[in-house]
């Protein structure tokens, strides 16, 4: 049995590379250009991946950069199932100007869905065996509101777990079942949800402790950036800093997060200890250039060096 499916919706080839300086009109040459498979899903089951555990990844891909796709996963070496769309799969391009070290994402919106291509993703998800399944990225055109609940619904029936993170609409349509066992917003994505400023740690606390006390899930992960993230497991609330390294590239980081604290959990760790691991990946992931993710390496070197702290 697959210890994790993972779902994407609106995956992307994602593109990397650095440039001296971005002008506009100029033609720009790039250099270390490197190409990735993208998307929550994909990313979350390459880090799964990567730790040693078993992933199958399902996604929605067509045309010339569908097929693309398809040849990167399987450079990862990774199970996948690709459910055939009309529409071409988009590219997103993360670019690294060495003059300022700041980092230029572009992401284009995606293909059309419709109802015959998702009602098809359903059908395969429904005939998979799996422990969690991961729900990873935004919703694309033609999808609707309530189709990450459909999937939990699904997913529960079997007696297993489901984790979301997504953002909008996907978000709050796919809790609105209160369904899921984890839900990992970033800071921005439970702002939007909750329709509130939500400035202090207090603020920021309440709200997701609110959610889960209201049974949108059953347990939720914040993750703030720089400044660590937010564990509400039932009653109880974890707070921890993030793990300081050097930065190359944030692609990627809360996908690493995702990925190594469900590996964490899928091998039978407690929740707090797999939010641990899950921090660690995050900060791993900041190590890794463009569009690459967390090493099992630096994730396990810096698990390690958190927990003597």
């Amino acid at each position: 049995m697959t210890e994790l499916a993972t779902l994407t919706v609106n995956p992307t080839i994602d593109v990397a590379f650095e440039v001296d300086r971005v002008l506009p009109t100029h033609k720009i040459r790039g250099r270390d250009e490197r190409h990735d498979p993208g998307g929550g899903g994909i990313n979350v089951a390459r880090v799964f991946s990567r730790l040693g555990g078993a992933a199958r990844c399902f996604y929605l891909a067509g045309g010339a950069t569908g097929s693309t796709l398809d040849s990167l996963v399987d450079r990862e070496g990774i199970d996948r199932v690709r459910i055939a769309i009309a529409g071409e799969t988009r590219i997103a391009m993360a670019v690294r100007e060495k003059d300022s070290g700041l980092q230029y994402r572009l992401v284009a919106d995606g293909p059309q869905i419709s109802a015959a291509e998702w009602q098809e993703c359903l059908d395969h998800l429904a005939g998979t065996d799996f422990e969690y399944l991961v729900a990873s990225g935004s919703l694309t055109h033609g999808l609707p509101d309530d189709f990450y609940d459909r999937v939990a619904d699904m997913v529960v029936k079997r007696g297993k777990r489901m984790v979301l993170d997504s953002s909008g609409r996907g978000l709050a349509g796919g809790m609105a079942g209160g369904k899921v066992f984890l839900v990992k917003p970033s800071l921005g994505e439970l702002r939007s949800l909750v329709g509130e400023r939500l400035e202090s740690e207090a603020e920021i606390t309440e709200a997701a402790r609110s959610l889960v006390a209201d049974g949108a899930c059953e347990n939720m992960a914040v993750t703030l950036g720089e400044d660590g993230a937010l564990l509400v497991a039932g009653n109880t609330v974890l707070r921890l800093p993030a793990v300081t390294v050097p930065a190359l590239s944030a692609v990627g980081s809360g996908d690493s997060f995702v990925g190594a604290m469900v590996f964490r959990l899928a091998r039978g760790h407690a929740i707090e200890d797999a939010f641990r691991f899950g921090i660690a990946a995050g900060a791993a992931a900041v190590l890794t250039p463009g569009t690459d993710l967390a090493r099992a390496d630096d994730i396990h070197r810096l698990f390690k060096e958190a927990c003597q702290t």
